[in-house]
């Protein structure tokens, strides 16, 4: 069984314990605020003690040393090492409201408590300077409008996928909550017919058959689902080719309920026969 190594990085406040903690409970070892120059030698000291799974959490505490961190990944690539590197994420305004509710004090920051919020607003742009290389080559979770729960499933989910392939992840949103910073794709589809103006469907989602039904029935919507489709059809080979383990596409609509759900569905379906799919509903999910 080969070595499984889970690398969390992200922005401070942006729920790395909570990652870890479903790492925990899926049996990977944990360790949190590892500094990156141990990474290597701790993965081989843990493979010498017949450790399969660990997963280990770094964040900008260690600034001086996160550079080190992809070379670090790229060499226990090579020596046969499953890598799997996830970034959490967050808007700004979420980190702020966050690091004021529970009034901890950002780990770059000497003077955020004298200056206030935009002393705390150029900490967390200056940290973000800072983890811009390692965000571009990890998985990206946003969790702006996530709960701990919601967290939690979300990793564990990855976790479930089989390692070392392209992994397709599809979500649904709703633009007036904002785009996902985790997309790498978004596609708007505001100007498809919308199942809220029927009153028999208002309350219902895209998963539910009568909005399908009447999604299937609207020649743009088809033809909407065909664009996308034909797509990623073209470029998935190229990611794949260029070492990407996960592409999310993002879809939105006003409210993130009916004809982005229904989308999603249909495409993860779809692809779901040549690519590992996952499906996710940024407004329903919490539900």
């Amino acid at each position: 069984m080969a070595l499984e190594v889970v690398v969390i990085t992200g922005m401070s406040g942006s729920g790395k314990s909570v990652a870890l903690h479903a790492l925990e409970d899926a049996g990977y070892y944990c360790v949190d605020n590892l500094p990156p120059e141990l990474l290597t030698s701790f993965v081989a000291l843990e493979h010498a003690h017949h450790g399969q799974r660990v997963a280990v959490a770094m964040d900008v505490r260690s600034a001086t040393a996160l550079p080190l961190v992809p070379q670090q990944l790229q060499r226990l690539r090579e020596q046969g090492v499953i890598v799997r590197s996830l970034f959490l994420d967050a808007s700004t305004g979420t980190l702020v409201r966050r690091f004021s509710e529970t009034r901890r004090r950002h780990p770059l920051s000497r003077d955020e408590l004298l200056e206030g919020r935009r002393a705390l607003v150029q900490t967390i742009e200056l940290e973000r300077e800072l983890l811009a290389e390692l965000r571009a080559q990890s998985h990206v979770i946003d969790t702006s409008t996530l709960r701990s729960a919601q967290l939690l499933s979300y990793v564990k989910e990855l976790l479930a996928l089989k390692p070392g392939q392209l992994t397709l992840v599809f979500e649904s949103f709703a633009f007036k909550r904002g785009v996902p910073f985790d997309s790498d794709y978004v596609f708007d589809v505001r100007m498809l017919p919308n199942p809220h103006y029927e009153p028999a469907l208002r309350a219902l989602t895209g998963r539910d058959e009568p909005v399908a039904e009447f999604l299937r029935n609207q020649p743009e919507v088809a033809l909407m689902q065909s664009h996308i489709a034909q797509f990623l059809e073209h470029w998935l080979d190229a990611l794949a080719q260029n070492h990407r383990s996960y592409v999310t596409v993002a879809i939105g609509c006003t409210g993130g309920q009916h004809r982005s759900v229904y989308l999603v569905e249909q495409l993860g379906a779809q692809f779901s026969e040549r690519w590992s799919t996952l499906r996710r509903h940024r407004e329903l999910d919490g539900i």
